[in-house]
């Protein structure tokens, strides 16, 4: 079943969406809008593209979508009552919303999620990874590199990225054991109540050593595990984790596998993949470099 909205004013039916506030990112809007709009909470799953189109006054508007999953528990606890945004919810069959939705570029975008579910593929989970935020340079004060504490910037930056990262619903949480890697995710993890796994194989001190082998079992296992997973790490080693994720679900390389790991300090990039079927490759990837 799909969920599909009937808007008041425009007398349509559509997906849920709307507009940005002041500093939020895109995956934030999204949680925040579903809630809104539905009042159904969500973690975001593939990513299934943007549209954009011209508005009355000239202007262009782009709007990006994501799949996402709930529970018949949590459709029938929805908290939604008819407003003056949306007069109704409804759950149409997969195969009947295509003809309800009222704009063709609503029909394009659903093409595409229609061929996930032809293929099996709309169960998925997502890896995060994550480069650690900015940390002070290495000095007189701070000579052991593993020991260097986070910048003030830095320190802004992890808690910004609690909310972004909480969008595609994280269930574990693994970081270099680095303190810079760690001070980075302590935030998110405050925020969800979760404990973080330091993990030697994702520090740049391991990398170093040059035994890819547990960093290829570590992945191996992550993949396996099919659950959200945030993997906080340094940007040495990510070229090789999103190698090694690549390998492990038979994806094809690309420029899009570079561009996902050439990461600034706190960027981060999401990788969708199916839960049942973790061989079929990388459904989607997403990649957000911090902005302050």
């Amino acid at each position: 079943m799909v969920l599909l909205l009937h808007r008041t004013k425009q007398r349509d039916v559509s997906f849920p969406k709307g507009k940005l506030d002041p500093g939020e990112s895109m995956p934030q809007a999204a949680v925040r809008e579903t809630k809104e709009e539905t009042g159904l909470s969500v973690a975001l799953g593939s990513n299934l593209g943007t549209i954009s189109y011209q508005l009355s006054g000239g202007s262009t508007k782009t709007v990006q979508y994501w799949a996402a999953e709930v529970t018949p528990k949590a459709a029938l606890a929805s908290t939604f009552t008819p407003n003056s945004e949306v007069q109704a919810l409804e759950w149409v069959p997969i195969g009947e919303a295509r003809k309800r939705l009222s704009y063709d570029p609503d029909r394009e975008l659903y093409d595409v999620f229609l061929q996930l579910a032809e293929h099996d593929l709309l169960e998925t989970f997502s890896v995060t990874l994550l480069r650690h935020a900015k940390a002070e340079a290495r000095s007189e004060e701070f000579p052991h590199d593993h020991l260097r504490p986070l910048a003030a910037a830095g320190e802004d930056q992890a808690e910004t990225l609690v909310p972004i990262l909480e969008a595609f619903g994280p269930r574990r949480i693994l970081s270099s054991t680095a303190v810079r890697c760690l001070s980075t995710v302590e935030p998110l993890a405050a925020s969800l109540s979760k404990h973080v796994r330091a993990t030697p194989e994702l520090s740049q001190d391991f990398w170093d050593a040059g035994d890819l082998g547990q960093l290829r079992r570590l992945v191996g296992r992550i993949v396996a595990r099919g659950k959200n997973v945030v993997l906080c790490s340094h940007r040495p080693v990510l070229p090789d984790l999103v190698r090694e994720l690549t390998l492990a679900t038979g994806s094809l390389p690309g420029s899009y596998i570079e561009k996902a790991a050439a990461l600034p300090p706190a960027g981060f990039s999401v990788f969708h993949l199916s839960r049942t079927r973790p061989g079929a490759g990388i459904l989607s990837v997403e990649t957000y470099p911090l902005k302050h």
